[in-house]
């Protein structure tokens, strides 16, 4: 049922924003004159994550995989829009637009018309045939050799990403691509990002996004790496760039082009409507937040967390994802940078980690294993678990960029419960927050405003954790839909609602400021907790003790041999938190 405090006219126009998350796409009816929130709708990917085995096979995957099936996508554009526009009650005639996001760096191999190579017969059973989600970490080796041969050379680009290339992102995916699977490296035409592809099917264009483009293809200054540099990586790598990359770049906020006649009955929406350039899930919840302003902090917070903020200065801070001119809104610097695991933990810690007598408890109790956790916690003074942990479990993206690293707890003890690592977790993922907002400041560029966003914005003791934590005010997006409502705000300038992004972004954009505010003992107490963070951080993650780089790669080595000798093994995977909103952390 489409929510009944918002009356529709005849005469309204409406916009459909698509957000493409971890675990399942959601689409979200929006009003265009004032960015009501008419009627969701979500479809689960029926694939899923594969990240332990491969659907069409069965097939074992190596670790730090993650790959997904494409026409998970599409089946969103099938069920959730239609569905959507269904609940919400209006004539599809009456939608003018329509945009779309994506986790990024989540790229596949194409045909020149598009096709996935996993859609070839011949190539089902092929892992390098499907996407490489956002979370595939297994080129690690591959950026490795990107990080240290761009700093031997000393690259200009490399600095506009803090100094390092994250294994996520096109040119390490790319490059295992062709040194793990040649024949599929040769076949495929375009090296295109999810992104880019659903609106390559939506309007029958592929035209890349300036935002995924800048931030996770090195693109800087007009330009990708040199062939020189790609050659010296790997000699068939040198025309990576200008043969798999290169393409028309569209800039954010514009027409892609128009709704095809077979997306239109796809989603059952008017062909020849407009679709708005794709673009990042968490650089479009920009202005759904109204944070578009130099110094304001987006971070999205769900299965990981990215951060976001502009400004109208271009520096470089270490460890950085990236800054892109442009690649937020148009006339000022866009920075990102980000935690690879938030969600994914609680998610994975609630999962393998908690007795089940507290499970039972929760639910005699009628709530969710998250909120009972939180609540348990929640009683206990800052400190007083004397636990302390790295929030590593997914590697580190921001500001070490080290998808080797690893999680950790100390101070446990035999009377620890389950509870206090719980909130020991918890605040490591605003420990890490904190890291990121300081080398931000230190760097020339300081935070003025933290804006929460995503569904961990639910739980209200994490968010005053956070505000304690960063000793600054919290906002929170007026939104439960934050990257579909920037969608939505994109195509209402795509199809001419607005001049541009930053004027729709005031007019339909939701935030309430300063709801969360330190508490000046609490803040206190988490300055000595922080300190001692910051002294585990430096120590494991900048290089005195490489003991969590060893334990990966023994892990790899033991898990291949057995792979090789024929013995049964598990292979352990990731536990999904999904998206800003499956995961019961904020429930």
């Amino acid at each position: 049922m489409a929510d009944p405090q918002f009356k529709t006219a005849p005469d309204d126009r409406f916009v459909i924003g698509v957000d493409y998350g971890t675990l399942s796409g959601r689409a979200l009816v929006v009003r265009v004159s004032d960015g009501a929130e008419i009627a969701t709708a979500t479809h689960d990917y029926s694939h899923a994550v594969m990240d332990t085995l491969l659907a069409a096979s069965g097939a074992s995957l190596p670790p730090e995989w993650a790959l997904q099936v494409p026409s998970d996508y599409v089946d969103v554009l099938k069920t959730a829009v239609p569905e959507a526009v269904r609940i919400a009650g209006i004539d599809p005639s009456q939608v003018v637009g329509i945009g779309t996001d994506f986790t990024a760096s989540t790229p596949l191999p194409v045909l020149a018309d598009g096709t996935p190579l996993n859609e070839l017969p011949e190539y089902a059973d092929r892992p390098h045939a499907y996407v490489k989600l956002w979370k595939h970490h297994a080129a690690g080796g591959q950026a490795d050799r990107i990080n240290m041969l761009a700093a031997e050379r000393a690259e200009s680009w490399l600095p506009r990403y803090g100094g390092f290339i994250s294994s996520e992102w096109e040119f390490a995916k790319g490059l295992q691509l062709l040194e793990e699977d040649r024949e599929l490296y040769d076949r495929m035409d375009h090296f295109v990002e999810a992104a880019d592809w659903i609106v390559w099917q939506l309007t029958g264009r592929y035209v890349k996004n300036a935002c995924t483009n800048g931030y996770k293809a090195i693109y800087q200054d007009d330009a990708y790496p040199s062939e020189e540099f790609l050659a010296a990586l790997n000699p068939n790598f040198a025309g990576f760039a200008r043969e798999k990359i290169a393409h028309e770049i569209g800039q954010l906020g514009a027409s892609a082009g128009t709704l095809t006649a077979q997306a239109a009955e796809w989603t059952g929406l008017p062909e020849g409507i407009a679709v708005a350039v794709g673009n990042v899930d968490a650089h479009v919840s920009a202005p759904a937040a109204k944070a578009v302003e130099p110094g304001q902090m987006v971070a999205i917070m769900g299965t990981s967390t990215c951060h976001v903020m502009n400004s109208d200065v271009l520096t470089e801070v270490p460890g950085m994802c990236g800054v892109v001119d442009g690649g937020i809104v148009a006339g000022l610097y866009g920075y990102e940078a980000g935690q690879s695991g938030v969600g994914d933990i609680f998610a994975w810690y609630v999962k393998n980690q908690v007795p089940a007598r507290y499970h039972d408890e929760a639910a005699s109790a009628g709530q969710s294993i998250h909120q009972y956790l939180t609540d348990l916690a929640a009683s206990q003074p800052v400190g007083g678990h004397g636990l302390l942990a790295l929030d590593w479990h997914s590697g580190n993206r921001s500001v070490l960029v080290d998808h080797e690293l690893s999680g950790l707890v100390v101070g446990a003890t035999l009377a620890t419960r389950a509870e206090e690592v719980y909130r020991a977790l918890l605040e490591a993922t605003a420990f890490g927050t904190r890291k990121i907002v300081e080398t931000f400041g230190a760097s020339g560029v300081p935070v003025t405003e933290f804006i929460a966003a995503g569904g961990l914005i639910k739980n209200p003791f994490l968010m005053q954790t956070y505000s304690d934590i960063l000793r600054m005010p919290v906002s929170t997006i007026a939104s439960d839909q934050g990257p579909a409502l920037g969608s939505a705000i994109h195509a209402a300038v795509a199809a001419g609602a607005y001049p541009d992004v930053r004027s729709a972004g005031e007019v339909m954009g939701k935030l309430d400021r300063a709801v969360y505010t330190p508490n000046p003992h609490s803040a206190d107490a988490y300055d000595l907790l922080y300190e001692e963070y910051s002294l585990l951080h430096d120590y494991f993650g900048r290089g005195a003790n490489e003991v969590m780089h060893r334990l990966k790669a023994r892990k790899r080595e033991a898990l291949a041999a057995a792979l090789r000798d024929g013995h049964e093994t598990t292979l352990s995977g990731t536990v999904e938190a999904d998206d800003a909103t499956k995961s019961e952390v904020g429930a």
